[in-house]
């Protein structure tokens, strides 16, 4: 009898296997190591993602898969292209980052955090949104994205005996599980109208259906795509992002901003481009009519905070990651509407990759601010140049970025990508909410950047910056700087085929 399947690639899936493993051992350290030597764990954490994100290197001579059919190389379950190890590299960049700014804050936390288990549940979230950018069947597009999923929610709530915190991962929890159960429903769907659940084998076949089930197909389509706009903060399904970040440990925050959005686009982007580009006359207008909706009322939700009373950082950076995935779906629409579909994904690509460095840069800052000023309102910024020039600098520099202004030259150059891709698409209409939207969000961003530079009120705090968080800031702020410099780095994305 033959095998079902070829033999594993092991190299190719090395880097979530890596990560998934490291965090295998961390859980069992935990029990053998004291309390007084738990930072070790930490550092464990730090060096394995580090490991997975240069197995990466390896791999960057040709595509791979593994996992596949027998007889039918072009159904596979694991593909490691060009699309996959860039987001990959993202999702594990960003989560060594943020395993960088919770060294720091496990320790600030004097053990009110277990640190074992943190460190099992990142590592495990980083596995599945590692993984989930190389799954080309619908079955591990959903195991890697609950595998993502079910460990953030543990991590949003895992302050011990903090009200706000078990409020917010109930919330995140109950909503993110209707989503993905509607999801379930819209693979159900696709699987009884084509048959397979091999991306590839779906574009082919969901073409054929039968004219009885075209309206079945459809449902499916859309059910789908439900689960991963979820993951995207797309409007109506962010409600749930305010409450969390400003809950969760901020580290988590960061770690949601970034690699959550990464998950759910790359998931988008798979189903939509990969699994169902002859439905694009489905997803497009309807992903065009998210992108709308999402940079409106995210840009709009961060301006109304500053009538709040505790106009707090966080809070206006969970409205502005509304916002910004708004503009992130754009190209992905686009691609309904485009003649060269990859090129409007590589433009949502850029714009990750921008988006990534500069949003975790400015959580970092947060991070330290935070270690004075608990509360880490927006009003604990006045004066922070006074208190310290670098820090101040640098936040100013990623603000100034995620508003598309010079120095931030990444950020301008990013934004003028998705707007083009809009306008190559024909859809003006978008381009046009995109460009007000961008105005909207110049507001709030540049009176937060004024402020870093007023005279502080009284005696400015001293921020004394650990070693973790030096290595975070300063990282982002160097490919901060680099990719201003040098955007054609990261903007070749746009110009050429991903997959």
């Amino acid at each position: 009898m033959s095998s079902l399947v070829q033999s594993v690639d092991w190299l190719a899936i090395a880097p979530p296997t890596i990560t998934a493993v490291v965090g295998l051992v961390v859980l069992v350290a935990d029990l053998f190591i004291g309390d007084t030597k738990k930072a070790v764990l930490g550092w464990v954490s730090v060096a394995g993602l580090a490991v997975s994100a240069l197995m990466l290197l390896p791999i960057l001579d040709g595509d791979r898969a593994t996992f596949c059919l027998t007889g039918d190389t072009s159904a596979c379950s694991y593909t490691a292209d060009r699309f996959t190890l860039v987001i990959q590299f993202l999702v594990l960049g960003g989560a060594l980052l943020t395993a960088l700014l919770s060294v720091t804050a496990l320790k600030d936390a004097n053990r009110e955090l277990p640190e074992g288990e943190f460190w099992f549940l990142l590592l495990s979230s980083a596995a599945g949104a590692a993984l989930l950018p190389a799954s080309r069947d619908l079955a591990t597009l959903i195991v890697a994205l609950e595998v993502a999923s079910l460990p953030a929610f543990a991590l949003v709530g895992i302050k011990r005996g903090d009200k706000k915190s078990s409020e917010a991962a109930l919330k995140f929890f109950l909503s993110s599980v209707t989503a993905t159960a509607v999801s379930l429903m819209g693979v159900s769907f696709v699987y009884a109208t084509t048959g397979t659940l091999y991306l590839t084998q779906i574009a082919d076949k969901i073409q054929h259906v039968d004219g009885q089930f075209h309206t079945l197909a459809q449902a499916g389509v859309v059910l789908t795509l439900i689960g991963f706009a979820f993951k995207t903060a797309a409007v109506p399904f962010h409600f749930w992002v305010p409450d969390t970040y400003v809950g969760a440990p901020l580290p988590i925050a960061a770690y949601l901003s970034v690699i959550g959005k990464a998950v759910g686009f790359s998931g988008l982007i798979l189903v939509t481009v990969v699994a169902f580009p002859s439905y694009a006359d489905v997803w497009g207008p309807a992903l065009a009519a998210l992108a709308a909706l999402t940079m409106t009322v995210g840009n709009v939700g961060a301006l109304r905070q500053q009538a709040t009373r505790a106009y707090s950082a966080v809070r206006l950076l969970a409205w502005s990651s509304i916002g910004q995935a708004g503009y992130l779906l754009v190209p992905i629409a686009a691609a309904a509407y485009s003649k060269d579909a990859e090129k409007a994904i590589g433009s949502t690509v850029a714009y990750a990759l921008m988006y990534a460095v500069v949003n975790l840069g400015a959580f970092a800052v947060a991070a330290l601010v935070g270690r004075t000023r608990p509360l880490n309102r927006i009003s604990d910024y006045r004066g922070l140049y006074a208190a310290s020039p670098l820090s101040a600098l640098v936040l100013g520099f990623f603000l100034l970025c995620l508003a598309g202004l010079p120095p931030g030259i990444i950020g301008l150059f990013a934004k003028v990508t998705v707007f083009s891709a809009a306008v190559d698409a024909g859809l003006g209409w978008l381009a046009v909410v995109m460009a007000v939207n961008v105005v909207i969000a110049l507001f709030y961003y540049l009176q937060w950047t004024t402020l870093l530079f007023r005279a502080p009120e009284g005696e400015p705090a001293e921020h004394r910056v650990p070693a973790p968080l030096t290595a975070a800031i300063a990282l982002t702020a160097v490919l901060g700087v680099v990719l201003s410099g040098a955007p054609q780095l990261v903007l070749r994305f746009s110009a050429t085929s991903l997959f």
